[in-house]
């Protein structure tokens, strides 16, 4: 199929591009990535008037990575692509959960174009990284010609493919906090094929008290859920993470709290079974991470002591 006629606008400048989304409002929709968008407009599931292209605009393209573990954030440009955040050094070292759940969206070839902050624009709650953005309590900045605004994570989604955004508001930018410190992250996922939408994911963190026991859990969903982040603390506060199966009872908190729908893909409650085995697989390693962020902060600071 081939898309509905609309009317085609290179910006080269945000200033530009801020000015043609405020002239087209409702009609306009903004193009990046593509990944997303060109195939519902070639199946006609969107048919704008106006296709707003902004590859062509400056300064969107950049990852900063500002600070190590428990302190900074990484700021994502609109126009960085999925693959080249995911081999980010800096951005990896400050926030290793991005290329960890990166690694589960889609496939090599659509990394190569897709762009991180065109995939939370779009709300997908099938997608990994509005789950991750949720999860950290990151933050997007909007930008119009009335100005620009930071939207947190927990107030930017309405819905299935809804955000709260103005239809003349472009996304300029995702900020992702990095870790802080004794947590570790991880995310698990089950797909018909690698690369394919999740059947179910889970997007977790786990803090440790300073004594090496579970202190806090939270997880998000793909998938599942109504994404919403979810608080385990309750189930696995005061674990020892060493122990087998400690994750069990949160698995079982998570399924009966996480809302599911049958699909073509999967029955209800089959994905309610996979929110619970995921949940605990996905705490598991995400303590696992912690107590290695733990041993290396230790190991720092005895250290930077002897030095002293």
């Amino acid at each position: 199929m081939k898309p509905a006629p609309f009317t085609y606008h290179r910006p080269r400048s945000l200033d530009e591009a801020l000015s043609v989304l405020a002239e087209v409002g409702d009609e306009g929709k903004v193009l990046a990535g593509g990944q997303s968008l060109l195939p519902m407009l070639s199946m006609r599931l969107a048919s704008p008037g106006h296709l707003v292209d902004v590859n062509a605009v400056p300064g969107l393209d950049t990852v900063v990575a500002d600070g190590a573990v428990g302190d900074g954030v990484v700021r994502v440009g609109a126009l960085v692509r999925h693959s080249a955040l995911e081999r980010d050094g800096g951005a990896t070292a400050t926030q290793p959960l991005l290329a960890r759940a990166l690694r589960h969206v889609a496939h090599p070839t659509i990394r190569n174009r897709g762009t991180t902050v065109g995939s939370i624009a779009h709300a997908d709650p099938s997608a990994e990284m509005p789950a991750v953005l949720l999860l950290l309590g990151g933050s997007v900045e909007a930008a119009s010609v009335r100005g620009s605004r930071t939207v947190a994570a927990a107030d930017l989604f309405a819905g299935p493919l809804e955000t709260t955004l103005a239809p003349d508001e472009l996304l300029v930018a995702a900020t992702f906090p990095a870790t802080a410190p004794r947590t570790g992250t991880a995310v698990c996922e089950l797909a018909r094929r690698h690369g394919d939408y999740a059947v179910v994911g889970v997007v977790a963190a786990v803090g440790l008290a300073v004594d090496g026991t579970v202190e806090r859990a939270r997880a998000a969903y793909v998938s599942a859920g109504d994404g919403d982040v979810v608080d385990l603390t309750a189930a696995a506060a005061g674990a020892d993470p060493a122990r087998p199966g400690w994750a069990h009872e949160a698995g079982e908190l998570a399924r009966s709290q996480v809302g599911v729908e049958p699909d073509i893909h999967a029955s209800g409650d089959y994905r309610s079974q996979l929110v619970a085995v995921l949940t605990a697989r996905a705490l598991t390693e995400a303590a696992g991470d912690a107590r290695v962020t733990r041993a290396q902060e230790t190991k720092a600071r005895e250290t930077s002591e002897g030095a002293a």
